[in-house]
């Protein structure tokens, strides 16, 4: 089999990351302007309970963007930028960095696909190596963010999985043959898309629904 027929598909936060990186960028956002946390608060307060009267989930409600409300774009590059390379790469745990070593032996393609918002996605990807990254946000990325995720790709949950077939029929990938990584039961639907799925320190309902269908379970922590 050639392996350019197979594509590892990797969350980022709790799989590869020991880490939340987003919660991360928004402690060190906050710590620099400290000024933010009303505005980040009332905002993304005032999101959550419009999620939930318009009949988002609790998870999806609760994971709006109103905490960056009025943040330049490239101030979250530049801020991402920073946070990986002085901090977020330390959290990357030897076993995961194995992993990945091993799949590019293997010649297979490494894509991240997380939640995470773009400009950290972006950065993480990049100091992982992996061949292509999605994350959360808009095609274009000018001037400050509004606190909406309204013309955002948006991979989370449910939205992982048609970003994963996508990118597998786009470049002639068979998932039957594919692996897929998560550590929550939010990143199953896109890892029962692929032929070998691989939970990562899973808990609670991913590590019920691995037990009941045999799938492989790893531990991939910092010391």
């Amino acid at each position: 089999m050639e392996g350019t027929e197979v594509a590892a598909y990797f969350d980022l936060d709790g799989t590869l990351l020991d880490a939340s990186s987003e919660k991360t960028l928004t402690a060190y956002l906050t710590k620099k302007r400290p000024w933010r946390i009303p505005v980040g608060l009332v905002s993304w307060t005032t999101r959550y309970l419009v999620g939930l009267l318009t009949g988002k989930s609790v998870y999806d409600a609760a994971r709006n963007r109103g905490h960056f409300t009025g943040v330049k774009w490239e101030v979250l590059e530049q801020m991402s930028k920073d946070l990986v390379q002085n901090k977020l790469i330390q959290c990357i745990p030897k076993d995961a960095q194995s992993r990945l070593d091993w799949h590019r032996e293997q010649g297979h393609r490494l894509v991240l696909v997380t939640a995470t918002v773009a400009p950290m996605a972006e950065q993480m990807g990049r100091a992982l190596k992996m061949d292509t990254i999605y994350g959360c946000g808009p095609d274009i990325r000018e001037g400050r963010l509004s606190g909406s995720e309204k013309g955002w790709s948006v991979p989370r949950r449910k939205g992982k999985a048609p970003i994963v077939e996508a990118d597998a029929k786009e470049n002639g990938h068979d998932l039957s043959q594919c692996y897929g990584y998560g550590n929550t039961h939010a990143d199953s639907w896109f890892m029962r898309l692929c032929g070998n799925p691989i939970s990562v320190n899973p808990e609670g309902p991913l590590k019920k629904h691995s037990e009941e269908n045999g799938w492989k379970q790893v531990s991939w922590k910092l010391p």
